[in-house]
């Protein structure tokens, strides 16, 4: 199964609201989120995002930036000790960095999305990264941030 086929099935087991006027890709994106399955988060709004161009392409790139920078927390808590595992604290405060640079524009919220909460997450956990000289994780699958879903 190719990876755009892969996605589409994704998001269709997501289920949908026709309440909500979000793209489901986009709605797809949080439930993934929020399930600490970052990497899939990921690659479900970068199917939109491809498809995007104006103003929202910025926004839905801090978005992706962001599930990335957890992508390398949660792989590091689950593998701390591994050779590229390891060392995924520091590619983890570049992403937070550049996904806060990229959503910065569209606060306090765009698209039905507390922006602002986004910003103070990338924030929070550069500051847990930089104060720990790179030392601890501040990601726990007990503590991981639930997004609040657009509606």
């Amino acid at each position: 199964m190719k990876k755009e086929e892969r996605i589409q099935a994704l998001v269709q087991t997501l289920g949908s609201d026709s309440t909500v006027a979000h793209d489901p890709f986009y709605l797809g994106y949080f439930s993934l989120f929020n399930e600490q399955k970052y990497y899939e988060a990921h690659d479900v709004l970068e199917h939109l995002w491809l498809k995007t161009s104006g103003h929202s392409h910025r926004f839905f790139k801090g978005l992706i930036q962001l599930a990335g920078a957890f992508v390398h927390l949660k792989k590091h808590f689950e593998r701390p000790h591994h050779p590229t595992d390891g060392r995924r604290l520091y590619p983890a405060r570049r992403l937070f960095e550049l996904a806060r640079r990229n959503l910065l524009p569209f606060a306090p919220s765009y698209l039905g999305f507390d922006v602002t909460g986004a910003i103070d997450l990338c924030r929070a956990n550069v500051n847990q990264l930089e104060a720990s000289e790179f030392q601890r994780n501040p990601w726990t699958p007990e503590n991981a941030p639930r997004l609040p879903v657009p509606r």
